[in-house]
């Protein structure tokens, strides 16, 4: 016998994909967190499963981006809004 998971349901979800990160998308989103800045894709559940919104939970106060995103764009979208709190607020960057 097992414990089931063979004969479990399996669940369906959205993904918007995979865009690869650089090494400063990487240093720009660990310098964010760090600062109580998170930004997600999440799903346009109004729309069709291409569809993406972006939110912001800036020092837990919520934002999403009015304007709605295919798949890639999506991801490249939120790595610009790291990008831009970053160079926004970073003071040792200058």
């Amino acid at each position: 016998m097992g414990i089931g998971f063979r004969n479990a349901k399996k669940t369906v979800g959205r993904s918007p994909g995979y865009l690869p990160c650089t090494k400063e998308d990487t240093k720009r989103v660990d310098w964010c967190v760090g600062k109580n800045i998170k930004i997600a894709v999440i799903p346009n559940w109004d729309g069709r499963n291409d569809e993406w919104k972006i939110e912001l939970n800036i020092n837990k106060k919520i934002h999403i981006d009015p304007k709605v995103y295919k798949d890639k764009e999506a991801l490249a979208k939120m790595y610009e809004y790291y990008k831009y709190y970053y160079d926004k607020y970073n003071k040792t960057n200058r």
